[in-house]
């Protein structure tokens, strides 16, 4: 299993760091530029009510399903047919209480009919994911790895017209940008079902409410954990659009930082979506999860430490890298920012092992806490510190959450952590702090310093012993022999 997850996550590395990059900080933060800070900040606020919502769009019938699957997957076309057209009726639903939202939130006339686009996206991008999990739960890991890219792809080439065609105006319209995320997911949603059509030997949909309210019962648990865990990570630029006198310009320098942040998540989720169907598997044929928890957080922490180290020391390089306004006040909120996806990741290793467990008791008693402690940090911290107040926030919240559910984890799977991986650790982020700093105070210049942290952080993972050299040489060398 191990093999097969360091050949995959390869894959799915490969492919995202081809495509998503891009689209982040050349489709994304250009939108950004020519809608103006403002603009995109009342986007940003709009995207994230769609976000939060989302429960009433999937009631977590997604992450039940890859789990599901995982472990019976000769059902899928029984519960596909069921299940699609429960989801249609979830999508009407998640539309009523989005504009109900919208409504009482204040939002009127073009900020409602923006928010109805950005509804019927998440719609779209919600079906994709529910597709997709029929996919990777059936082990399919390379199809459902490009499925993460397409939608980037079309989103990339339908908006490189748009923005660089010579027929958009300035500024340019946001409307337009969420019309272009309708077409790519569509297509992608349609790629998705024909795949697991073809996988599943055929579908006819029905209403089957005997099998909906089954899938429901045993998937209402995931349903309320993805709630939780939207409101503690979503509610920050819906509280400074709201709470401020200026809350529009805040929402968008926030959304300048959280962008760079979001990008490297978005490996994170890709790990998690990896690892789910994997430990279900494991853990119904009552494998040991011990080795494979452990390779996966050594390669992450190699990974995320080394980022966020970087990010930290040069936030406002970053910033200045992409951005022509503001820098000075996202730059401090993204050096925050960059190590809540040192949290973030650890915690899709562990959450995501004990959600293939079925813990999901405890992951809501955890995610509920977080929830209350986020919001009441934002209303204590965001009218004093604006958008670096959200920042923090996040890192408070996002820390205690990692370490409660690697509390958990290890309690329950009796996983240990010996003396030396450690220290290893210790000692490599030490290592990649002092260079950095030397780099920086030398003046290098932002390029050749990643370029040489990046090399250093390879051979430091190595000789701390953070990522075990011996391992990967064996599960190379029985993939060459496979």
């Amino acid at each position: 299993m191990r093999r097969k997850f360091l050949t995959n996550l390869a894959l799915v590395l490969a492919l995202n760091l081809l495509v998503k990059p891009f689209y982040i900080f050349g489709i994304d933060a250009e939108v950004q530029v020519r809608a103006g800070t403002a603009a995109y900040g009342s986007y940003a606020a709009l995207l994230s009510l769609t976000f939060l919502l989302n429960i009433v769009l999937d009631l977590g019938i997604t992450n039940w399903n890859t789990r599901h699957i995982a472990q019976h997957t000769q059902l899928m076309r029984k519960h596909v047919s069921g299940i699609l057209v429960a989801r249609g009726l979830l999508g009407v639903l998640y539309a009523m209480a989005i504009f109900g939202a919208g409504w009482l939130l204040g939002y009127r006339g073009g900020q409602l009919e923006l928010l109805a686009i950005l509804a019927l996206n998440q719609i779209l991008v919600a079906t994709i994911l529910y597709l997709r999990s029929n996919v990777s739960g059936s082990q399919r890991f390379a199809q459902d790895s490009l499925l993460s890219v397409l939608d980037r792809v079309l989103l990339i080439g339908i908006c490189a017209w748009l923005l660089w065609g010579g027929t958009s105006p300035r500024p340019f319209p946001i409307a337009w940008f969420a019309w272009a995320q309708t077409a790519a997911y569509g297509i992608t949603a349609l790629v998705a079902l024909l795949l697991v059509v073809r996988h599943a030997g055929g579908l006819r949909p029905k209403w089957n409410p005997a099998l909906t309210r089954s899938i429901l019962r045993q998937s209402f648990p995931f349903a309320l954990l993805v709630l939780l865990m939207s409101f503690y990570y979503r509610t920050d630029s819906i509280m400074l659009e709201r709470m401020l006198p200026d809350g529009a310009l805040q929402a968008g320098i926030y959304a300048q930082g959280f962008r760079f942040f979001e990008a490297f998540n978005m490996l994170g989720f890709l790990l998690a979506g990896l690892l789910l169907p994997m430990y279900s598997r494991m853990l119904k044929q009552q494998e040991d999860v011990g080795p494979l928890t452990g390779m996966a957080l050594r390669l992450v922490l190699a990974g995320t430490v080394a980022v966020a180290v970087v990010g930290s020391m040069r936030a406002q390089q970053i910033m200045d890298l992409r951005y022509h306004e503001h820098t000075e006040l996202s730059a401090p909120a993204f050096a925050v920012l960059i190590w809540c996806f040192v949290w973030v990741c650890i915690s899709y290793i562990f959450g995501t092992l004990l959600t293939a467990s079925g813990d999901l008791k405890t992951l809501n008693r955890l995610a509920a806490s977080a929830m209350v402690l986020n919001i009441g940090l934002n209303l204590v911290l965001i009218p004093r510190y604006h958008a670096l107040g959200a920042a923090w926030a996040s890192f408070i919240t996002q820390g205690l959450m990692a370490g409660a559910q690697v509390a958990v984890a290890a309690k329950r799977y009796r996983l240990k952590a010996g003396l030396a991986p450690v220290l290893g650790l210790l000692a490599y982020a030490l290592l990649l702090a002092a260079v950095s700093w030397l780099l920086l105070a030398r003046g290098v210049a932002l390029l050749p310093a990643v370029a040489a942290v990046a090399g250093l952080g390879a051979v430091g993972a190595l000789g701390t012993g953070l990522v075990p050299l011996r391992s990967l040489q064996l599960l190379l060398q029985r993939r060459m022999e496979a």
